[in-house]
């Protein structure tokens, strides 16, 4: 250590030291190392050394014992760290080599450039602590009570006031000395006095501390005041309790700040629940009462509700607005004067019609000239404004992305207090949030509807009448934030009285789904015309899938996606999926031919009620490519009943999979009701309110046709069977009073039975069905498709096909697992009378 200075050296600073006082408190600062970093005044003052001889130098050498450190110094040096700090006395060494006993206390912390480092602090001892001063401490600590920041009071056993502050005194607009010897009820009567007071009375009777944060009104305070009130024991040396100390903090401006920062939370959470344009309105309505209004309404453009785009810009003059949404703190909502769903037109001088011409949000109070200006245009407005008693008010336009939509008010007629200017950003705060909800149900409105007139464009408005079934169908698209999907139906004649029954499921939803559904429609109907069996439909249909996506991916890559950024109508674009079943029931033969492309299987209801789920393969969904489809063929006997359905009926949330499918069981048991009734009792049974998906439902009654009405002849490979086959066609329409069509009907089996025995090769076989019109068909063993074409003069055949063509309604040929049907179909003369 540095040897003692000269006594003189003690009145010269030239180190930058400080002339120090001895009531100064000695502090030093240690680095991460153990190096002195920083010594004052006082630290001088008390050891005696000088910035200069300390700072750069190792601490340890203050310390009047010879290295090692004693154990409890280092190890309490080794525990400095940001958890806590470190106390005790340390014996340190004098400049003079006097050893003191030093009270330390020991901070860790962080220094401006980031390092660590310790706060070395000794209490002063000079005469800010000298006995004399007792009696300076005493004023202070009576001062401190009377003149303290907050409300408090002394209170005895019996819970009369025996002291107040200035505090009460000017929270309670009342003097010490006029209260002092009541108690709280009694000079502040009221159930919160009353609340206070039991919780005092807890205090006295078990000695613990009581905590309670309350709203009030006090008398001359214009708003309610929210107080944190500490209520706490006081003791004599014995520890009996003697009173309760009650020490009030005005927290109003805290409270109220956490009540807006609740609020602000709750509109993120509970607007924008739906893409409803009406039920998200409201929601704004229902999170602004009553936390910051007593009245509020929400007035947009009717552009709005009808799912249109509102006119650009401020809107100026009068406007016409409709009332969408209120909320009251009055059941029943009194003050509402233009109804729910009404428009009204709203002068230019009206806070509303103000605040869309600005743009702005606007606060006024409401006032008699105000109220006589609107009783001049609108009675009824100014009679509600003065019977409730408004007294303040603020306008907020809904602005979304640029566009005006419409304005809310928030008005007060209960709460005394009027708004303020952050009142108004709060107002502002959650009405933007709520206009851009709205906007976003506005502008799913419109693609919904877009989609929904696709859709109804794209589906049979009604199922045509046909002899092999008797059908009906329910489709309801879902009202959920999804959109409109892809689910599709349909009933195709087919030849011979035959008849397609299919439904589909495009994946995905929006206006994508709806065009996709279109074309997958019609590329059924066009299959269908082919007469493919099931299983072949579907892998064409499979394959027309796959080209879908590819052409969906490369429109991807060549950047034909929408602005939103690989979007198009709110959807991702991506591959193609579907799934189908497609059902053939020939009522003749009763027999029906199905095959599913991952859909669900149908169900089947026999004539006595039986119901049972046909398993078909499922077969992969339609777009993955590559595999096989299977068909499975079912006799069914008459008066069946085919139920053919998407997955939104049977998929739900609220039961297991064996539960809707017992559920379905039970509505489909009535198999001789209407077709109608049964879809309602379906729908009903299985659908919640609000469907997650699209339903389709499609029902069809089998009909058969019998000896009455199909006959069939089988014909030998003999061109002089040619002329039987026409006697016996002509006796046949004979019989079933046709003979207007005997002449047609002899021209048409004489070319189709010449050609098979010319071109084909047996079994051949003619059938007449009579089903409304008249079909004739002429089947045989080769698969070789006939086809038309106009003959030249000088040929001697090529004539036949088109003979046929000419004299029937329409013509065509399917094939078989034994060969081919060429079939032609005449209509046959109205009966009048």
């Amino acid at each position: 250590m540095t040897g003692p200075e000269a006594s003189t050296d003690t009145e010269a600073v030239t180190d930058g030291d400080t002339t120090a006082s001895v009531a100064d408190a000695a502090t030093a600062t240690v680095d991460a190392r153990g190096i002195v970093s920083g010594w004052s005044a006082g630290a001088r003052a008390l050891l005696g050394y000088r910035r200069s001889e300390i700072v750069g130098r190792p601490a340890a050498r203050l310390l009047a014992v010879s290295a090692p450190l004693p154990d409890h110094v280092a190890q309490a040096l080794r525990t400095l760290d940001e958890r806590g700090r470190w106390k005790g006395t340390v014996t340190l060494r004098h400049r003079d080599g006097t050893p003191l006993d030093v009270p330390l206390l020991a901070h860790p912390r962080t220094a401006r450039d980031g390092a660590r480092e310790w706060l070395l602090v000794s209490r002063p001892e000079g005469s800010a602590l000298d006995p004399a001063h007792d009696e300076l401490d005493a004023e202070l600590l009576e001062q401190s009570f009377a003149q303290s920041p907050c409300a408090e009071g002394i209170y005895d056993t019996e819970l009369r006031l025996r002291h107040a502050s200035e505090g009460v005194e000017r929270v309670m607009g009342v003097a010490e000395k006029d209260i002092r010897g009541l108690r709280l009820s009694e000079f502040a009567p009221g159930p919160v006095a009353d609340d206070i007071e039991r919780h005092m009375r807890l205090a006295v009777e078990t000695g613990e501390a009581q905590q309670l944060e309350l709203p009030t009104r006090m008398e001359g305070h214009a708003r309610e005041l929210v107080w944190s009130l500490s209520i706490a024991p006081m003791r004599a040396a014995d520890g009996r309790v003697r009173g309760v100390i009650v020490a009030a903090h005005d927290r109003t401006r805290q409270y109220v700040a956490r009540q807006r920062l609740l609020l602000v939370n709750e509109a993120s959470t509970r607007i924008g629940t739906t893409l409803d344009v009406g039920r998200t309105a409201q929601e704004l309505a229902d999170v602004s009462v009553p936390l910051l209004a007593d009245f509020v309404t929400v007035d947009l453009l009717p552009a709005v509700t009808d799912g249109g785009e509102p006119p650009p810009g401020p809107l100026s003059g009068e406007v016409t607005l409709r009332r969408v949404a209120c909320g009251s703190v009055l059941e029943g909502c009194p003050e509402l004067v233009i109804p729910l769903g009404e428009t009204a037109v709203y002068p230019r001088s009206t806070p509303p019609a103000k605040s869309l011409s600005s743009g702005k949000a606007l606060l006024e109070r409401v006032t008699e000239p105000g109220t006589m200006s609107w009783a001049s245009q609108d009675p009824d407005r100014a009679a509600t404004i003065r019977a409730f008693g408004f007294h303040s008010t603020m306008a907020v336009p809904l602005r979304a992305r640029g566009t005006t939509l419409g304005v809310a008010t928030f008005s007060r007629h209960r709460r005394p207090d009027p708004f303020e200017q952050d009142d108004l950003l709060l107002a502002e705060e959650i009405t933007a949030r709520a206009a851009v909800c709205v906007d976003n149900a506005r502008r799913y409105t419109r693609e919904r509807e877009i989609a929904l007139a696709l859709q109804r464009s794209l589906l049979p408005a009604a199922l045509p009448e046909h002899v092999a079934v008797e059908a009906a169908f329910r489709y309801l698209p879902t009202d959920t934030g999804a959109g409109v999907g892809g689910d599709w139906f349909d009933v195709i004649p087919l030849s011979g009285s035959r008849v397609a029954l299919v439904v589909g499921d495009v994946v995905g939803h929006g206006v994508r789904a709806s065009a996709t559904m279109g074309r997958l429609r019609t590329a059924v109907r066009t299959l269908a015309d082919v007469d493919l069996p099931p299983d072949e439909l579907l892998t064409h249909l499979d394959d027309l899938v796959t080209h879908l996506s590819a052409e969906a991916a490369g429109g991807r890559g060549a950047g034909a996606e929408g602005e939103s950024g690989g979007e198009i109508d709110g959807e991702i674009s991506g591959d193609v999926g579907a799934t189908c079943l497609y059902a053939v029931y020939d009522p003749v033969s009763r027999r029906c031919s199905v095959a599913r492309a991952g859909h669900p299987e149908p169900a089947v209801v026999s004539p006595d009620g039986g119901v049972e789920f046909l398993d078909v393969p499922a077969g992969p969904p339609l777009g993955l490519g590559g595999l096989p489809f299977e068909s499975v063929e079912v006799e069914l006997a008459e008066g069946s009943l085919l139920a053919l359905y998407t997955n939104g009926l049977i998929e739900s949330r609220e039961r297991a999979p064996d539960e809707t499918l017992a559920a379905l069981r039970t509505a489909l048991a009535r198999p001789a009701a209407p077709l109608e009734d049964i879809c309602d009792t379906v729908l009903g049974s299985l659908l919640p309110a609000h469907p997650a998906d699209d339903v389709a439902l499609l029902l069809a009654r089998t009909r058969a046709l019998g000896t009455s009405q199909v006959v069939t002849w089988e014909l030998a490979c003999d061109p002089a069977i040619v002329a039987e086959a026409r006697r016996n066609v002509s006796e046949q329409l004979a019989l079933w009073g046709l003979e207007e069509a005997v002449f047609t009907t002899e021209l048409v089996v004489s070319e189709l039975v010449t050609n098979a025995i010319r071109y084909a090769e047996a079994p051949i076989q003619l059938r007449l069905i009579h089903d409304g019109s008249l079909i004739c068909e002429v089947s045989d063993g080769s698969n070789t498709a006939p086809h038309l074409r106009r003959a030249r003069v000088s040929d001697e055949g090529g004539r036949g096909l088109l003979l046929v063509a000419q004299l029937t309604q329409s013509w065509g040929t399917r094939q078989g697992a034994a060969g081919k049907t060429i079939w032609a179909e005449q209509t046959l003369p109205v009966e009048i009378g």
